[in-house]
Order: C-alpha cells, then sequence, then structure tokens
C-alpha cells in the first residue's frame, strides 16, 4: 500500500511541475497574454495612423486643390502669373 501511494505522491507531483513549468504552464501562458496585449496596443496605434494616411490618399484622389496646395506647401509651386514675397521675421 505504501508503495501506491508513493507512487501517486510522485505522479502528482509530476503533474504539478507540468502545470507551473514548461510547455503551456501558467508562466508561459501569463508571458503570451502580456505579448498579445503588446501587440494589441501597437495595432492600435497603427491603426490610427493608417487611418489618418487613408484620409490623407481620399482626399488627394477626390480634390485637386489639395494636389496644388502640397505642392505649394512642400515645394514651393509658384505659377507664372503669381508673385512670390518672402516675409522674414526678425
Amino acid at each position: 500500500m505504501k508503495v501506491l501511494w508513493s507512487v501517486m505522491v510522485v505522479f502528482i507531483l509530476l503533474l504539478q511541475a507540468r502545470l507551473w513549468v514548461g510547455e503551456g504552464s501558467y508562466a508561459q501562458v501569463w508571458g503570451l497574454q502580456e505579448t498579445i496585449a503588446e501587440q494589441r496596443a501597437e495595432n492600435a496605434t497603427l491603426a490610427v495612423r493608417n487611418e489618418r494616411l487613408y484620409a490623407e490618399v481620399r482626399n488627394l484622389r477626390n480634390e485637386q486643390g489639395a494636389i496644388e496646395e502640397r505642392a505649394r506647401m512642400n515645394l514651393g509651386l509658384i505659377r507664372e502669373d503669381e508673385t512670390f514675397y518672402l516675409v522674414v521675421e526678425h
């Protein structure tokens, strides 16, 4: 009878060890949950950035004035019949 109890105790200890250490253990699950939370936060940030970019693309596709405005601001576009004045502040 002592042998049976000893075998059962060893078996229970082995099951507990698998539960706390190794693949599929609580520690691994907690680590994966943290990784998933970090990835979801990063995905949310990237989704906001993507939505801003999609809105900008839609604006550029639909409105010709938006393209001209960007060319004026970023590239210094000046038409032939326009006069350019540069105001320098001290």
